[in-house]
């Protein structure tokens, strides 16, 4: 266990590279040709009068929001998939994220008002939970990244949980997921049940999975059902007890939300966790055709993206959702504005590098690098 817990420290400082903390006070202006993400954090941290950081990692007396404007370096400066953090503060605009405003947003009336002067067209909302080890500015510039490379056609509001950002405060955080599930249960009700949102999007990362399906799971069992308008709920490599999971979804009493599950079965990140965890499999490191997941994923009709086979943006395989540019793109062009992935589409095959069908069978072949998409939904018709 001293040997696990050794390289658990180091993986998680081998993703932390050197850069100042503090970047959440505005500049004096955007560069010309940068483009900005509007977005409206939820959070149950603690807040702080340090304008450079707004929220710690501690646990806050209730639920906050603020408005933020984050700046994105213009395209011919950074790469898809990539948070392009400051060198130095004051951030350079033309290089680097900066914000550009953070405005409190008073009570979850002013809240709504925020929605819905920002809600496209298409009246959507994207949710995100962010995982384990992220400061608040870890999470918000994170999410403005997500938002930005995806193209999500959606309001975004990001749900930013009491974390330390520290290696060492793993029970911390799990904790403070436990803590943060009446509010987070709170704000999804607000916005799903809002009758000017008409779709919603609700996607965790890691640890974050587990915030998320514990609330909706609460939300369920409180309230007796999901709202409808919940269409998406999106598990990036989540760092969740796969047994915990099937118990959550039996609470959830057949959700007509549509489940997609990001894995790889070389995310080194969740098997430390699953070492950790009494070496239970994880349900972001599980293999999807394997004849025990496949049966049950076939039956809840839960659709598996496997990314084993493409290259991660860190050496631990954990941030593929979002590092990869295609598998970025992929969310937000077709799981948030409502498509599936497999739908026919002669592209598809071009834009992620594979066209994968089915549930270990496919209709026409599962070609398994670097993306394999497992549809129960897809093979059940292709079933003579």
């Amino acid at each position: 266990m001293r040997l696990a817990a050794i390289l658990f420290a180091c993986f998680m400082l081998a993703g932390c590279a050197t850069r100042p903390t503090g970047v959440l006070a505005p500049i004096a202006a955007a560069a010309p040709d940068a483009t900005s993400v509007d977005m409206l954090v939820a959070t149950t941290r603690e807040p702080t009068d340090n304008i450079n950081v707004l929220f710690t990692g501690e646990r806050g007396s209730a639920i906050a929001y603020t408005a933020f404007d984050i700046s994105i370096p213009p395209a011919a400066n950074r790469r898809v998939g990539e948070v392009q953090w400051p060198r130095r503060l004051p951030a350079n605009p033309e290089r680097e994220f900066a914000t550009l405003s953070a405005t409190p947003v008073e009570g979850s009336g002013a809240a709504k008002g925020w929605l819905h002067e920002h809600l496209p067209k298409s009246k959507r909302v994207l949710i995100f939970v962010h995982g384990f080890n992220n400061q608040f500015e870890d999470a918000v510039y994170r999410f403005a990244q997500i938002v930005h490379d995806s193209g999500a056609d959606a309001a975004p509001v990001l749900f930013t949980w009491p974390s330390r950002g520290s290696i060492f405060a793993y029970g911390f955080d799990r904790e403070s997921a436990n803590f943060s599930r009446d509010a987070f249960e709170q704000m999804v009700w607000r916005v799903a049940s809002d009758p000017e949102v008409r779709d919603v999007t609700i996607m965790a990362h890691s640890m974050g999975a587990w915030l998320a399906m514990e609330g909706l799971r609460q939300m369920a069992i409180r309230r007796g059902h999901l709202p409808a308008s919940i269409h998406n709920i999106i598990l990036a490599s989540p760092d969740l007890d796969v047994d915990v999971f099937a118990k959550q979804w039996i609470s959830l009493d057949g959700p007509t939300a549509r489940f997609t599950i990001f894995t790889s079965q070389n995310d080194r990140a969740l098997a430390l966790s699953r070492r950790f965890a009494g070496n239970i499999d994880r349900l972001g490191q599980i293999d999807p055709s394997a004849p025990n997941y496949y049966a049950r994923l076939e039956r809840a009709g839960i659709v598996v993206i496997d990314l084993t086979a493409l290259r991660g943006g860190d050496s631990f395989n954990h941030n593929k959702f979002a590092e990869s540019p295609e598998v970025v793109q992929l969310i937000g062009t077709r799981l948030v504005a409502g498509q599936k992935v497999t739908d026919s589409d002669p592209s598809l095959g071009e834009v992620i590098g594979a066209t994968a069908i089915g549930v270990g069978q496919a209709a026409g072949g599962v070609i398994t690098a670097p993306i394999a998409v497992f549809d129960p939904a897809l093979r059940r018709a292709a079933t003579p």
